[in-house]
């Protein structure tokens, strides 16, 4: 854990980020963050935001794109990780909801295309599951295909740990599956209620200690704080959370 810096996905963060994106970065720092993981720049340009970086003493620890934007504007999206200081691209969704076992087929050759590209240029292309991803063409999900049928020297893949659970899925078995594919960890829980609600780390029914120890292992770069939707105002939600993950840090896990 101590080898682990820990950002926040800012998607927590949204409706903050639409009122004052650049002040919200500065309360994630004065939480305690090391990094922030984007969704957008909510129309800030790569320098300026790099700028605003390293005043509060943040690092970007990647960015979210829907695979469209990464087709259409792959070289923009390049230059910008490497004025940000970011090594990760990442695609947080397709074009849709898969539930064909072809699309899978169909989207790692594309995710090959885009990620030697991605890996010439110094950088790191990961796919970012949910739930369905997780759904079972004969004996392997498909995430299983798209990390089969993909390089892994240009696709790796971000583990989150709330849709594995929602799933059905043993995290930390995944990630130790994954171990040698795993750069970043998307660390959420989840409530006992029976609607599975998003809950603060720590709050919930996931076994954290465990993911955290395994993600050590596998030498993951980094651990990301999300929280979908939080019932209370998403920056206490990422307080609590933060909190969490450095009394592990202190204990040693």
């Amino acid at each position: 854990m101590s080898q682990m810096p820990v950002s926040v996905q800012m998607y927590t963060l949204r409706d903050e980020c639409e009122k004052d994106f650049l002040k919200t970065l500065n309360k994630v720092a004065e939480i305690g963050f090391d990094g922030v993981e984007f969704a957008g720049y909510y129309g800030v340009n790569p320098a300026d935001l790099r700028k605003s970086l390293d005043e509060l003493n943040l690092r970007a620890s990647g960015s979210h794109f829907v695979l469209k934007e990464l087709e259409e504007n792959l070289e923009k999206h390049i230059e910008a990780q490497h004025i940000l200081g970011s090594k990760h691209l990442i695609i947080a969704y397709p074009y849709d909801r898969m539930e064909k076992e072809a699309e899978y087929h169909e989207l790692a050759e594309k995710l090959n295309v885009m990620g030697q590209k991605i890996h010439e240029a110094g950088l790191t292309l990961s796919y970012h599951h949910h739930e369905f991803e997780l759904l079972t063409f004969g004996d392997k999900t498909g995430l299983d295909i798209l990390m089969d049928e993909t390089n892994p020297d240009w696709v790796q893949t971000e583990l989150d740990v709330y849709w594995l659970t929602h799933a059905g899925k043993n995290p930390a078995e995944w990630i130790q599956k994954y171990s040698n594919r795993l750069s970043l960890v998307h660390m959420k829980d989840m409530e006992a209620s029976e609607d599975k609600a998003f809950a603060e780390l720590g709050t919930g029914v996931i076994d954290l200690q465990a993911v955290v120890q395994k993600a050590a292992a596998a030498k993951a770069e980094w651990l990301v704080v999300e929280q979908d939707v939080c019932k209370r105002p998403p920056l206490d939600s990422i307080s609590i959370s933060y909190q969490y993950l450095n009394g592990l840090k202190v204990k040693g896990v």
